[in-house]
């Protein structure tokens, strides 16, 4: 007798799905102190509360990551990137329900700056020129929410041309480098994930090769200093009391980390993201992409699945991009 095996999911699909997961877990808790989800924790999907939106529903997060992914289908356009991320907030493209309900004040005034460059400019110089303006007050969490994506597209390639082109993407909505170098440091991590390494020492390759990499293109000292937690220490040595889900880059990107490392499984660590509390979404979503990623679709809880909005869609944009960069 014939046994006919199932083919084995992209990992793509496992990552977009993830990310789309720990999103919708965090959408009712957003803004929630962590005081009152230790009286009342996040334990599973849920609908309402913050937002008022059924269970299942995604973000902004979710949404500008889905619109990247179905961008690089037809290559590297940040033009093309640029006008998807205008369709979301215009005409709700990409998101969960065809309305967007969620917004950051950086990604807003961002795209607002996009419709106007997408207006007055043509091919992709304009937006390729926004890593050379760098604003303090562009290290949101914004950029690293939707990075995922260009794992496909950039593996392989060396350090330095991979984060000339993260500084692009992530320029788009966060120009600062410190935003675009923790996208480097997160996607990194994910490709050695995505090569099959175990996860504890895909973590201290990254190190080693960050810090090196900082040695080559003379990264400002003070720079380096807010990645001291990730990089010159080891983010497991770290008191998990300190971290928080703050919209800020670093900050999210350490919990994000911790979590990951600590945990053994999907529902853990997105769970334990949620209920740090505050940017309960954007956080669950950047550590469910990845632990999605690593565990694979089948450690992500069924029942959490089937309530996620456009699941059909995600998986079919998950399958092509893994076609498209096998």
């Amino acid at each position: 007798m014939t046994t006919i095996q199932q083919q084995p999911h992209h990992p793509a699909i496992a990552a977009l799905l993830g990310l789309a997961v720990g999103d919708a877990l965090g959408v009712p808790y957003e803004f929630v102190s962590r005081e009152k989800l230790r009286e009342s924790p996040a334990v599973g999907m849920i609908g309402y509360g913050t937002h008022n939106q059924p269970a299942g529903t995604w973000s902004d997060d979710a949404a500008l990551t889905f619109c990247l992914a179905e961008s690089l289908l037809g290559g590297y356009d940040l033009r093309d990137m640029a006008a998807k991320f205008v369709a979301w907030f215009d005409q709700g493209y990409w998101s969960a329900h065809g309305k967007v309900f969620d917004i950051g004040n950086t990604t807003l005034q961002s795209i607002r700056h996009l419709d106007e460059l997408l207006s007055n400019t043509e091919g992709s110089d304009a937006f390729q020129q926004l890593t050379r303006i760098e604003n303090e007050y562009e290290n949101g969490n914004g950029s690293l929410m939707r990075i995922l994506p260009l794992l496909f597209y950039l593996k392989g390639w060396p350090l330095q041309q991979q984060f000339e082109r993260i500084h692009e993407v992530s320029a788009l909505t966060h120009r600062h480098s410190r935003a675009a170098m923790s996208c480097l440091i997160y996607l990194r991590l994910a490709e050695h994930l995505l090569n099959g390494k175990e996860k504890i020492s895909a973590y201290h390759q990254m190190r080693e090769e960050i810090m090196a990499f900082w040695e080559e293109i003379s990264w400002p000292e003070d720079e380096c200093a807010h990645f001291e937690r990730i990089i010159g220490q080891n983010i497991l040595e770290t008191d998990p009391e300190i971290l928080e889900a703050s919209g800020y880059v670093i900050a999210t990107l350490e919990a994000v980390l911790y979590f990951f490392l600590r945990e053994n499984n999907y529902k853990d660590t997105v769970l334990h993201l949620v209920n740090l509390g505050f940017d309960t979404d954007t956080v669950a979503a950047i550590g469910g992409g990845l632990a999605g990623l690593h565990y694979g679709l089948s450690d992500i809880p069924e029942d959490w699945l089937a309530a996620i909005a456009r699941r059909d869609d995600i998986e079919t944009l998950g399958r092509r991009l893994g076609g498209k960069y096998p």
